[in-house]
């Protein structure tokens, strides 16, 4: 059993912060002990659960849910849901990431060239999104003819 500002040395928190997790209910109530909280190994498991969650882009009305429902088929559900943003996330970086790329080798001597040649890069290194093909390439081609327009 440890009381709260060691829990919170050992998991990098602000004992102020495993208060909160207690009061939105990802930590239950711990045992008290001449008024004051004691904790033993399962909250500090409990904490790199919620750390962890965090880390992967859950916000904490999610973790609640996760917690809440550990785990059930809306549970998986969730964490499916969640996958999906981390990986449409990814695939924004991935082409942020080109785009840059692009915009630090190109050697254009004018704005509209160097547009041009970061989407003609993007396009072949973007791997298209099922579902989403059409409207991706719609949306490419009006930022085309917004460049071309000088926009």
């Amino acid at each position: 059993m440890m009381p709260i500002g060691e829990l919170a040395r050992k998991a990098g928190l602000a004992s102020s912060a495993i208060r909160y997790y207690e009061r939105r209910g990802l930590l239950p109530r711990p045992e008290r002990r001449s008024g004051r909280r004691v904790y033993d190994e399962s909250a500090l498991a409990r904490l790199a659960a919620i750390g962890f969650a965090q880390e992967a882009g859950f916000t904490l009305s999610e973790i609640e849910e996760l917690a809440s429902r550990f785990p059930t088929q809306r549970w998986r559900a969730l964490a499916v849901r969640k996958l999906a943003e981390i990986e449409e996330s990814a695939a924004r970086l991935s082409v942020a990431r080109a785009m840059l790329e692009g915009v630090l080798s190109c050697g254009c001597f004018d704005l509209e060239q160097c547009g041009r040649l970061v989407l003609e890069r993007v396009r072949a290194r973007r791997p298209p999104r099922p579902g989403r093909e059409a409207t991706s390439r719609s949306r490419l081609r009006g930022r085309e003819r917004a460049l071309a327009k000088g926009r």
